[in-house]
């Protein structure tokens, strides 16, 4: 176990690839369980950090789009890019990992005040511009065909 520890912190990669190994051979006892479930949990993280980055980005361009009318056809069409990017990553992001869905409400309420001050100084309209509540459900949100 020693030597599974060492490398865990010391080469990354390596141990990643030893790790593997390790367990395909059945070795349990030279596996450092703690590093193992370490960068389980890490992986769990960074998908939900994921969607709240996605979810974030895509309220942000529905704001503008919808707060900001004017703007030039070439900074819509960008922004339609966007969420239609987004949206398609937030999709196959929720298909590979469905339980994420039931935390779209608590992250859309905990991700909308970044989005809100994101898109007011990105347009240059003042904060209260935008609702202090986002006006959107999720579905509204995910949804491709729904522009506001």
């Amino acid at each position: 176990m020693g030597t599974n520890s060492t490398l865990y912190a010391e080469d990354f990669y390596t141990w990643c690839l030893t790790t593997a190994a390790l367990i395909r051979a059945g070795k349990w006892h030279e596996i450092d369980a703690e590093a193992v479930a370490e960068e389980i949990e890490d992986m769990a993280r960074r998908d939900k950090r994921q969607l709240e980055h996605r979810i974030q980005t895509v309220v942000m361009h529905l704001l503008k789009w919808h707060y900001q009318p004017e703007a030039h056809q070439e900074h819509r069409h960008s922004w339609r890019s966007t969420i239609n990017v987004q949206r398609d990553r937030l999709e196959l992001l929720l298909r590979d990992n469905p339980s994420l869905r039931q935390q779209l409400p608590e992250v859309l309420a905990e991700r909308y005040p970044k989005a809100r001050k994101h898109a007011s100084d990105e347009t240059g309209k003042p904060l209260d511009t935008f609702p202090p509540v986002c006006p959107w459900t999720v579905e509204q949100i995910l949804d491709d065909d729904f522009w506001p």
